[in-house]
Formats: structure tokens, sequence, C-alpha cells
């Protein structure tokens, strides 16, 4: 080596000196990342390459050497903005669970957007739920075969609505 130090910064190397000479933007770096543009399996598993290895150390100091456990609070400290980051990337991926919905809340999305068009397709039926087309079209099927809804055919489309009798009693329901 030349006896320089260099840093890789977005995609380039750089002189440390010139990084800091030349306006490096602070913001919330964690391990070199900008944590806020990290996902969030991506920092749990950052924060856990962090404290892993500071527990561990902890405990196999306070068994091998116990005379020395004030060393572990002296470089506790890491922990502190790995903790952090780890409550960030768990609440994170807590978000982007998907909400899965009752069987019968589903059943009952799908009436109420038959009801409100009066006859609808499979396809439209799922633009109006938050099914897919292919469970929209199971359960519409599985309606007809029980009774609850009629079937009309027009245009090779198939079309699904209330009978009549069952529209005007749920109305009187509301």
């Amino acid at each position: 080596m030349c006896g320089r130090s260099f840093v890789r910064h977005r995609g380039r190397f750089e002189s440390w000196r010139h990084r800091r000479h030349h306006g490096h933007r602070g913001g919330h770096e964690f391990l070199g990342f900008e944590a806020e543009k990290m996902s969030p399996g991506s920092r749990v598993v950052a924060a856990l390459s962090v404290l892993v290895p500071v527990a561990l150390s902890g405990v196999f100091l306070a068994v091998f050497a116990p005379a020395l456990w004030w060393v572990f609070t002296t470089y506790f400290w890491l922990a502190f903005p790995a903790v952090g980051l780890l409550a960030s990337g768990v609440t994170g991926l807590a978000e982007g669970l998907p909400v899965h919905a009752s069987e019968e809340a589903r059943e009952r999305e799908l009436l109420e957007a038959i009801r409100g068009r009066g006859e609808i397709s499979a396809a439209a039926a799922a633009v109006e739920t938050s099914m897919t087309v292919a469970e929209v079209d199971r359960r519409l099927k599985e309606l007809a075969e029980g009774g609850h809804l009629e079937i009309r055919v027009r245009g090779g489309a198939i079309f699904y609505a209330l009978w009549e009798a069952e529209e005007r009693r749920i109305e009187g329901v509301r």
C-alpha cells in the first residue's frame, strides 16, 4: 500500500481526509450504513451482528474472568445504538405483515359488493374487495351452489346476483 487510507463511499473510494473536508453529511449511520435506508430485515441483522458478540463476550468474561467484569461495562455502550436499530427493525417487520380478515368478514365484504352493484362478475368483485379473482370466483361458486346467489349469463360472461327475495330481506336489515 502507499501509506494512505481510503474509505469506500457511494461506489467510489476517497481518501478519509477528502471525505472529512468536503462536507460529509452526518445522518444516522450504523456500521457505515444509513439506517433509514435499510430494510427492516437488514436492520435486525445489523443490530444482531453487534448485540450477539457483545452479549457473548460479556457472558464469557463473567464466567472465565469474573474479576474483570468492569471491562464489559466499558464497551457495552456499543449495544445502545444496536438496541434502537433492533427495535426499529422489529417494528418495521411487524408493520409489513398482512392483516388477514376472517372468513365471515370476507364473505360479508363480497356480499356487500354484490348488493352495491346488483349483479357482479368475479373480476369486478375482486376489484371491489380485498380478495383475488380466483378466491372471489371460488366463493361465488360456493354461494351459488348453496342456492344463495342467482347465476346470470350475458354475452358469454357470468354474473352473480342476490335472489330478489334475499335482496329485499337484506335491505330490511339495514
